[in-house]
């Protein structure tokens, strides 16, 4: 039996045209998967954003077709309306307490199942589960009656009523976020169990004790973690309304101390029908967000710390 040697360019000649998909048709069968995305995209974000814009400089009541008005709901936003400053005050207030406390739990908690031998998967789902249930309404208005006149807090502190009270009511509100530590803790359950357990043994045989290998080791291993709910939590700080809405029943009381931004925005835009108006405010919620997060990015390079400085 003889056998024909087959030519080295032969062994690496290309497939026949008509095995090989066309780039334009492999492009073409992608956009078709992304399609339905692209067109949520278009149709439920990108299209209302633009209709928003254009409200933000118009008169509009919801009723009567909108009228141009320029720059006037800008203007009357920052030097005729004092409820506007009030809520904005108000917002960074509550994103000033939330934020950070809500970090802090969700870090102790962290640390406490990581080093757990039995029933991690228990009280981590159990940890979890408020934040799955306390952005509903029923779970704001129990926490109304529990911090409201002759609720729990007051049979227990006799204080009386927190939503009652100005100098209270948001730490009331911000308490219902910080309960929601579910998410970022998990998050950091998920970064604590990355660090290798090598650096904890070579900082122990340095002489480090918990305290000193938590502030060497862990918190400059667990930065960039801490950075990503740092950013997620913020932005969700500021786009608080929920809480706020049902623990002062929808008024922003007492005093206006629960009057957070996206609530004196709903009530310019739904209750005062003045659409134009609340759409100039959520313009301007949506700039100050992204320079906020801007201003983080900006900072994280002093205090994030990365395994390859290649991966900044």
């Amino acid at each position: 039996m003889t056998t024909t040697a087959i030519p080295a360019e032969a062994q690496h000649a290309p497939a026949p045209a008509a095995k090989r998909r066309p780039r334009r048709e492999r492009e073409g069968a992608a956009w078709v998967f992304l399609s339905p995305w692209v067109l949520g995209a278009i149709v439920l974000t990108l299209l209302p954003m633009a209709v928003s814009l254009y409200l933000s400089f118009t008169d509009y009541d919801l009723f009567n077709p909108p009228q141009w008005v320029g720059l006037r709901n800008y203007t009357q936003m920052f030097t005729e309306d004092p409820r506007y400053w009030r809520s904005v005050v108000t917002t960074l207030t509550y994103v000033v307490i939330a934020v950070p406390l809500q970090l802090a739990l969700a870090l102790v908690v962290a640390l406490a199942l990581k080093g757990m031998k039995r029933g991690k998967a228990f009280y981590r789902s159990a940890f979890y589960a408020p934040s799955l249930l306390g952005a509903s309404m029923s779970i704001a208005l129990v926490w109304r009656a529990i911090f409201n006149d002759g609720g729990t807090v007051d049979h227990l502190f006799g204080t009386g009523g927190w939503v009652n009270k100005p100098g209270l009511a948001l730490l009331a509100v911000a308490l219902l976020t910080v309960w929601q530590f579910g998410a970022p803790m998990v998050i950091f359950l998920a970064g604590l169990q990355q660090i290798p357990a090598e650096l904890y043994e070579a900082a122990a045989v340095d002489g480090a004790g918990k305290w000193r290998q938590f502030l060497s080791v862990t918190v400059p291993m667990l930065s960039p973690v801490l950075f990503f709910n740092l950013v997620l939590q913020t932005i969700q700080a500021f786009q608080v309304f929920t809480p706020a809405f049902a623990v002062s029943a929808g008024k922003g009381g007492p005093a206006d101390s629960t009057l957070v931004y996206t609530m004196y925005l709903y009530d310019r835009g739904f209750v005062a029908s003045h659409m134009g108006y609340a759409s100039a405010m959520a313009w301007v919620l949506l700039v100050v967000i992204g320079v906020v997060t801007a201003v983080l990015f900006r900072t994280s390079r002093s205090w994030v710390f990365y395994a390859s400085e290649g991966d900044r």
